[in-house]
């Protein structure tokens, strides 16, 4: 009995039956496989079967084709009075149409504002990622991106993506001002939610660091640099991230908390109870592996030009302020030496410059979140895919697979699909195809 396949379709009849008004609903779902022990149970305590508000919600909504329940939807069951099974559909990214999981436990997501870019990849991802920079930089303002100008402002770009994404796909989308009133960012935040749906909304919420609503302005003007160190302001200042994502948490907002560069980051930014954390690798690895250079060459010659490099570098890259520009050099080796010791680039934990997406995997695993996920982002090069790719395998981490989201621009997950040799296969077959007519 064991071999036989069951399904809620199996006990359907005169005992039992489907709540007359839900039938059209409860249909899409009763191919779901159950086990023996389950159809037991079921079939000793359930009369009849129905849909969940939520249920029908869903399918009303994204117009799913009958027959069929959406991608991003698990379908669960709940016993409910009077010998009730009541049908569900919960929100996970995990899933494809018709309550299958995804083939891979990890999820790829886009990291784009480009509808002309997002339409090859659509049916391959479970998230879109954007922001202001995106939007407006690499996008709206882009006339080689944004085609005779046919987008002018933020909404119709992500009314576009809203209408080119399925259910499937989460849209995490970053407030354009994190400092505002925070009467202004809800009605930001409703406006998406107006246009996503609740299903698909997903704010993105950045670690603030020492700029504030006061400060932030020089960031815009002048030298566009902070006269802060990013280890020296305001406790409120730091925590203003933290505190703006519990807010919008109260308010029924599911929370991407962004700009996570440091693994002393993550302890923190879980308190903010978020949906989605995050791992930027790029930017991070390639400061470290200049800094670590700029070391390694004093270390050897004792050469003080080689710190003077080091402290103009950290200045451009915000670790230290623009008031810094005479700091000592001492300490300019101090910060160095930390900061290539912390980020294990010398180790094997680091040298792939994965040191913060391990750690990160492993705050989550020993977190009380358990529908919280770890976006991977901020990705390019020939190498930081593919050592992606093969830190994802370590054992240490398989159980922990089926909470990695990997986002990055389109172009740069289609060029990892490819290797050189299929030039050198495509070459053979296409002329010896050729040759046969």
């Amino acid at each position: 009995m064991q071999s036989v396949n069951y399904s809620l379709a199996s006990f359907v009849g005169e005992d039992i039956q489907i709540v007359s008004k839900d039938e059209n609903y409860v249909k899409r779902a009763l191919h779901q496989n159950i086990t023996l022990e389950e159809y037991k149970f079921l079939l000793e305590r359930v009369k009849y079967i129905s849909a969940s508000d939520r249920f029908k919600d869903v399918i009303d909504l994204f117009k799913v084709p009958e027959g069929e329940t959406p991608a991003g939807f698990e379908i669960k069951y709940n016993m409910k009075e009077n010998q009730v099974l009541e049908i569900d559909l919960v929100r996970n990214i995990s899933y494809d149409k018709n309550g299958k999981k995804r083939p891979t436990k990890f999820i790829y997501s886009a990291d784009t504002a480009n509808p002309y870019e997002l339409e090859p990849i659509k049916n391959l991802i479970g998230n879109l990622t954007c922001n202001p920079g995106i939007i407006y930089d690499m996008f709206i303002n882009n006339p080689e991106a944004n085609i005779g100008k046919k987008y002018k402002t933020r909404n119709e770009v992500m009314q576009e993506i809203c209408n080119i994404l399925g259910p499937g796909c989460d849209i995490s989308v970053e407030l354009n001002n994190p400092f505002a009133d925070f009467n202004q960012i809800l009605e930001e935040a409703e406006e998406f939610r107006e246009m996503f749906s609740d299903y698909r909304m997903v704010i993105k919420v950045p670690h603030t660091g020492p700029v504030n609503g006061n400060n932030v302005g020089d960031l815009l003007t002048g030298d566009k640099r902070l006269a802060t160190r990013w280890n020296q302001a305001a406790t409120t200042d730091y925590l203003h991230g933290h505190n703006l994502a519990l807010r919008l948490k109260e308010h029924g907002f599911r929370v991407n908390y962004t700009l996570m560069f440091e693994p002393w980051q993550t302890g923190m930014a879980l308190q903010a109870k978020p949906y989605f954390i995050n791992s930027f690798v790029r930017q991070r690895f390639g400061v470290t592996t200049y800094i670590n250079g700029l070391l390694t060459a004093y270390q050897k010659t004792y050469d003080d030009r080689f710190l003077t490099g080091l402290r103009d570098f950290m200045i451009q890259w915000d670790i230290l302020s623009k008031e810094d520009k005479d700091v000592d050099l001492r300490l300019v080796e101090k910060i160095a030496r930390e900061t290539v010791e912390y980020r294990k680039i010398n180790d094997r934990e680091g040298f792939d410059g994965m040191d913060g997406v391990r750690h990160n995997l492993r705050m989550l695993r020993n977190s009380n979140l358990e529908d919280t996920r770890l976006i991977i982002c901020s990705i390019e090069g020939s190498r930081m895919y593919p050592e992606l790719d093969k830190m994802m395998a370590e054992p240490e981490f398989q159980d922990m697979t089926d909470r990695i989201v990997i986002t990055t621009e389109p172009s740069y997950l289609a060029q990892n699909t490819s290797a050189p040799q299929i030039i050198t296969y495509q070459r053979r077959f296409m002329n010896a195809a050729n040759g046969e007519n």
